[in-house]
């Protein structure tokens, strides 16, 4: 490989001018034509949407006839045509009775709040270099110094005006500086670091091909979508890019990275798997790294790879931050190896657009049963097109997408559970207005930008006023109007008073009218039979496939045998048993944060510890008095632990060695003489002089201790003698209490 490059200082004499004239050409052509029909030439022109995700895989019905599967919408149309009686439609009621109650909004009223967190930013105003000549303010793309072809493409795309991130940022990533940016969301961070990164790539060595810019993401969908706005912009230069994720064909992707693309936009545990397993994939000649939504990925989940992808990258590169909640932690940064970053903050992370609506709906404690029929009276009255509506896990959005198919609504989903393809067809028939309703996990909630998108419904409380940005984030995007709906329930109240506090007066609660409610529970008790129709045939549906998998393989095993085991063994960086551990370990490490002291806990989740702490009592009591005796005396040495901690602030006490429970040091010793005495009975061991012995002088023995040594031995020959008799061989070995009993019968 040839050794790293540096980049020229861009000039735009290399381009000529041919490319403009032709574009004039092309414009006057079409006012032409059109004033030769009689129509009026519209300025306007129609601009190119940045996102395709059709383009990256094969249809579902394709996959569907591959796998021999069914689609879960067939399975609802299936159910639909089998149900014996029609099931009343609640929207045309509601329209039809004139006495029907309507959902009613007031002013939220927040409880007292609790005193403000003061936050110490003395050590992050050290790490990074003062943005002070940053300017937040451009009038047009051309201020900002980049090179025709690209602006071309943005004015294609229909970009007229820089926004405040572009503005600041474009300059200074165009000087090389490494970048801490974050804004609002919508706020156009994808051509922030885009733009600077194509205009510098222009100038590059042509005739030395190499993988020269990484951009990393948490998302699959989000790669695919910042991979489609990197070609939409750089469609008029020679730049190629090239999409790495998980989901998609391995050596397809292998092939491209062996072409050497200039940009490579991946998911971390991809690139990673490609880096340890495909042939002459290196990262040798990389000059820029990009970490779009950082925080997402410098949690626990990604941060042990983004290490790993940090050590292969060269050192001298630029490093580029972008998120709309970056994280303050200093520590954190500081593993990426960043050289006086410039934190560029266009609006606060907290701010919320001016143009959201937010809105509640509490769900008290025992009508926690009721959400669902809450959900759905909600779309079918007041949100009936345009949502995004967010679940907590993948089982719940399934079972979502399968109600509101049988209750006539046009719905997708997007969660882990499905293929990829499944995934990006769902993305798109949302974007399309193909459905109503996409119900999707928090795959969902970073960085995706669909146009139009006018409601977010939070079916499940966000874990943090963080996520709840982000899933809020997808409506009220680039000055449009947006509404945020948010379920809370009884146990959610830490993050309803954030919320509140976020949103100040303009935060609304909403009452979803009882009549409603009541109809959509009844009408989801009678499609309870259906649903468990369809989840038995989709269980059916998998063990087949997974039995002709397993077909599959080994018929492939038999026939293709030698040239299997003739490759290479794949390895793993992190295996999905190791991903679990780690993932459980964070959960209840955030768990037991939840649970601290400070923290105020529902009456129902105090009544649940309580109860806990009452049956480990009495599972306690029924324990036998041994094991008893060994938790005693093991919670006697943690509570001296502790003490000893506490007093002792050095830490002297963890230096020191843990011992044994006094109960086991007896029980194991007792247990050892009654060993070494069967053993000495049986002649199997012969008692050896003590160390004492050797050590003093040797003493002549006296008459009395020759008669005892002898009536042993003469004893213990005695013993083996009747064992070899038969009588010994066909009984098994008793223990200590049978040999007891017997001698007393």
């Amino acid at each position: 490989m040839a050794p790293t490059f540096v980049f020229e200082p861009p000039s735009d004499e290399e381009y000529s001018d041919a490319e403009e004239e032709e574009q004039q050409e092309e414009q006057q052509e079409e006012e032409e034509d059109e004033q030769q029909e009689g129509v009026k030439p519209s300025r306007p022109r129609h601009s190119q949407s940045p996102w395709d995700f059709a383009a990256y895989s094969e249809t579902v019905a394709e996959e569907h006839a591959r796998r021999s599967t069914t689609s879960v919408d067939f399975k609802i149309s299936k159910a639909l045509q089998q149900r014996s009686l029609p099931i009343s439609d609640p929207i045309s009621d509601d329209d039809t009775s004139s006495g029907s109650e309507s959902d009613k909004q007031e002013d939220y009223k927040p409880e007292d709040d609790e005193g403000d967190d003061a936050t110490n930013v003395s050590d992050s105003k050290s790490f990074f270099s003062p943005s002070d000549g940053a300017s937040f303010n451009a009038n047009s793309f051309i201020e900002l110094n980049l090179s025709r072809p690209l602006l071309r493409a943005c004015e294609k795309l229909g970009y007229t005006k820089p926004t405040p991130i572009q503005a600041a940022c474009i300059p200074l990533a165009l000087n090389g500086r490494d970048i801490c940016g974050s804004a609002i969301t919508g706020s156009g961070k994808t051509a922030a670091f885009a733009l600077p990164t194509l205009e510098r790539l222009l100038f590059r060595p042509k005739r030395v091909p190499a993988i020269r810019v990484l951009v990393l993401t948490p998302a699959r969908e989000l790669a695919v979508q910042v991979h489609s706005m990197i070609e939409k912009l750089a469609q008029f230069t020679d730049i190629r890019c090239c999409l790495v994720v998980g989901g998609l064909s391995l050596k397809a992707q292998e092939a491209a990275l062996r072409s050497m693309p200039d940009i490579v936009v991946a998911t971390p545990g991809r690139i990673i798997d490609h880096l340890r397993n495909s042939m002459s994939v290196d990262l040798e000649d990389l000059a820029v790294l990009i970490l779009d939504e950082a925080d997402r990925l410098l949690e626990v989940g990604f941060s042990a790879e983004i290490r790993e992808l940090i050590r292969v990258c060269p050192k001298r590169r630029q490093t580029m931050l972008f998120s709309a909640t970056m994280t303050e932690e200093v520590d954190e940064l500081v593993k990426l190896s960043l050289t006086k970053p410039v934190r560029l903050s266009a609006d606060p992370s907290a701010k919320r657009p001016v143009t959201l609506t937010e809105e509640v709906v509490r769900i008290r404690r025992m009508r926690e049963v009721n959400q669902e029929a809450v959900l759905l009276a909600l779309c079918s009255k007041t949100f009936t097109s345009r949502v995004i509506i967010f679940s907590g896990t993948k089982q719940a959005a399934h079972r979502l997408k399968i109600l509101f198919g049988l209750a006539g609504f046009k719905a997708a989903e997007l969660h882990g559970n499905l293929t990829q393809v499944q995934r990006l067809d769902a993305l798109e028939l949302f974007r399309k207005q193909g459905v109503d309703y996409l119900i999707a996990t928090d795959v969902a909630a970073r960085g995706l930008d669909i146009i139009g998108v006018q409601t977010v419904i939070n079916y499940a409380c966000p874990r943090d006023l963080t996520s709840y940005v982000h899933r809020v984030g997808r409506t009220a995007r680039a000055g449009r109007e947006g509404y945020a709906v948010t379920f809370v329930a009884d146990n959610d109240r830490s993050l309803l008073k954030a919320i509140a506090k976020r949103a100040g007066s303009k935060l609304r609660s909403r009452i979803v009218a009882e009549q409603s409610i009541t109809k959509w529970s009844q009408i989801i008790e009678q499609m309870e039979d259906q649903v468990a129709a369809i989840f038995q045939e989709e269980r059916e549906e998998q063990a087949l496939r997974k039995a002709e998998m397993e077909a599959n393989k080994a018929d492939n095993m038999i026939a293709h045998k030698d040239e299997i085991y003739s490759r290479p063994k794949r390895t793993w960086f992190v295996t999905e048993k190791e991903k679990r551990i780690v993932m459980k370990a964070a959960k209840a490490s955030n768990e037991s944060e939840k649970h601290s002291e400070n923290e105020v806990i529902s009456a129902q989740q105090a009544e649940d510890l309580k109860l806990k702490e009452k049956r480990k009592r009495e599972r306690e009591k029924n324990l036998p008095r041994k094991k008893r005796r060994k938790l005693e005396a093991a919670r006697e040495m943690l509570d001296e632990e502790n003490q000893n901690e506490k007093s002792d602030g050095s830490g002297k006490s963890k230096k020191e060695k843990t011992g044994m429970p006094l109960v086991d040091v007896a029980y194991r010793r007792a247990k050892a003489v009654k060993a070494a005495k069967k053993a000495t009975d049986a002649g199997k061991i012969v008692r050896k002089p003590s160390k004492k012995s050797s050590s003093t002088p040797q003493r002549t023995q006296s008459r009395t201790d020759e008669m005892q040594d002898l009536f042993q031995s003469d004893m213990s020959q005695r013993k083996q003698n009747r064992k070899s008799n038969g009588a010994g061989k066909n009984k098994s070995k008793n223990s200590f209490k049978s040999k007891s009993r017997y001698k007393r019968r």
